[in-house]
C-alpha cells in the first residue's frame, strides 16, 4: 500500500544509526529506478508506525516525494521490533541494540527478564547493552546516529571511558569529530587517557592530534623488507654453523636408534629449502644487474 508522509509515525528513528555513505546510495537509487523495497510499518490508533525503512523516507522526502511504499505488518509494535532485529541475523552493534531496548523498556515497561526472553539471550546480555547506552553521554550517542562517529569506537573506547569520566569522553568525543580517526587511533588515545598524567589527559582531550603525531614518533619504526632479509640471512648462517660444529664433535656417532633417520629427514629439507634459496638468490640477482 501507498502511505503519505503525514501517516506515518517516525518513533524509532532515533534508535537506528545513519549512514552519509549509503545514504548518498540510497538516494541516487530512488532517484533514478524509484522506490523498490517497501517500508515495514503496523497500524496503531489510526496512524502508522515505521518499523523498518527510515533511510528510504528520509531519501524520499530529500526527493521531494509524496508517498512511500509500505507493507503492514499484522502484529503487536514491539512483536515486530523483535522480529524485525532478529531478521536482520545479529547484523546491528552492540550499541543499536541497547537503543532498542531501552526504547522497548520505555515504551512498553518490559523487564530485562521479558527482553532476554524475546530476544532469546540472556538476562546478562540486555543488562550489558543497557549498560553502554546509560553510561555513553547523550552527545556522544548523538554523533554515533549521525554517522558521524563509528559506533564501535564509540562502544569499545568511549563507553569505558564515559565509565571513568563522563565529561572526558564527551570533550574527546568533540575534539576526535573533525579528525576522522580509525578505530585503532581513538583506542590508543583512550589508552594514553586512562594511564597518563593530567597533562597528558588534558592534552589528548584538547590537541588529540599533537599526542598521535608524538606516540608515532617515539615509536620504534617498522623494519623495513631489506632489512628482515639481511636478519634472516644472518640467522640462517648462524644456525648453519651452529649445526656444522655440533658435526665436527662427532653427535651423529652417539645418535640413538631411530634418531640418524629423523637428522637425515631434516638435513634433505634443509638442503632443498636452502638450494631453492641460493637458485633465487642468484636468479633475482642476475635480474637485478
Amino acid at each position: 500500500m501507498d502511505l503519505e508522509f503525514h501517516q506515518l509515525e517516525l518513533r524509532y528513528e532515533r534508535v537506528r544509526r545513519c549512514s552519509p555513505r549509503l545514504e548518498h546510495q540510497l538516494l541516487s537509487s530512488l532517484a533514478e529506478i524509484g522506490q523498490q523495497l517497501p517500508i515495514v510499518v503496523v497500524e496503531t490508533g489510526g496512524q502508522y508506525v515505521v518499523i523498518d525503512g527510515y533511510k528510504r523516507v528520509r531519501a524520499l522526502r530529500r526527493l521531494s516525494r509524496d508517498q512511500v511504499r509500505a507493507t503492514v505488518w499484522a502484529m503487536e509494535e514491539s512483536e515486530a521490533l523483535v522480529l524485525e532485529h532478529r531478521m536482520r541475523s545479529g547484523g546491528e552493534d552492540a550499541l543499536s541494540e541497547g537503543w532498542l531496548l531501552a526504547a522497548l523498556q520505555e515504551r512498553f515497561g518490559l523487564s530485562a527478564e521479558v527482553l532476554a526472553q524475546r530476544f532469546d539471550r540472556s538476562t546478562s546480555w540486555v543488562s550489558r547493552r543497557l549498560a553502554l547506552v546509560r553510561e555513553l553521554p547523550q552527545e556522544v550517542q548523538a554523533r554515533v546516529r549521525s554517522g558521524d562517529l563509528s559506533a564501535y569506537s564509540a562502544t569499545k573506547h568511549l563507553v569505558p571511558l564515559a565509565r571513568a569520566n563522563a565529561a572526558a569522553a564527551a570533550r574527546l568525543t568533540v575534539a576526535i569529530l573533525p579528525l576522522k580517526l580509525s578505530t585503532r587511533q581513538v583506542g590508543l588515545l583512550y589508552q594514553g587517557w586512562r594511564g597518563g598524567t593530567e597533562k597528558t589527559r588534558e592534552l589528548i582531550l584538547s590537541r588529540p592530534l599533537v599526542y598521535l603525531r608524538a606516540q608515532e614518533e617515539s615509536a620504534p619504526h617498522k623494519k623495513t623488507e631489506t632489512q628482515l632479509l639481511v636478519e634472516d640471512l644472518g640467522a640462517l648462517g648462524g644456525i648453519a654453523r651452529r649445526a656444522r660444529r655440533r658435526l665436527e664433535r662427532g653427535l651423529l656417532l652417539r645418535l640413538l636408534p631411530g634418531e640418524p633417520e629423523e637428522v637425515q629427514a631434516r638435513v634433505e629439507e634443509a638442503r632443498h629449502a636452502a638450494t631453492a634459496l641460493f637458485a633465487r638468490f642468484d636468479q633475482e640477482a642476475s635480474h637485478a644487474q
